[in-house]
């Protein structure tokens, strides 16, 4: 058997319940190596360093010979 609610929301408690759902800004920090916005606890996007070190490669340009 499917379920069913027991009683009917009202619009009032519906529009309270999704008052409270909000969309947060993102926080962002500046990259200590290259400048640009990153997010905090990741590596960035742009040059690859986290916390003064390289965990992965640059991003590589690739042209046609």
């Amino acid at each position: 058997m499917s379920q069913e609610p027991k009683r009917r929301h009202s619009k009032a408690a519906k529009r309270t319940r999704r008052a409270s759902i909000i969309l947060e800004a993102v926080s962002l920090i500046v990259c200590k190596n290259c400048g640009k916005n990153t997010k905090p606890h990741m590596a960035c996007v742009e040059c690859g360093f986290y916390a003064g070190k390289s965990v992965r490669p640059a991003k590589v340009q690739i042209t046609k010979a």
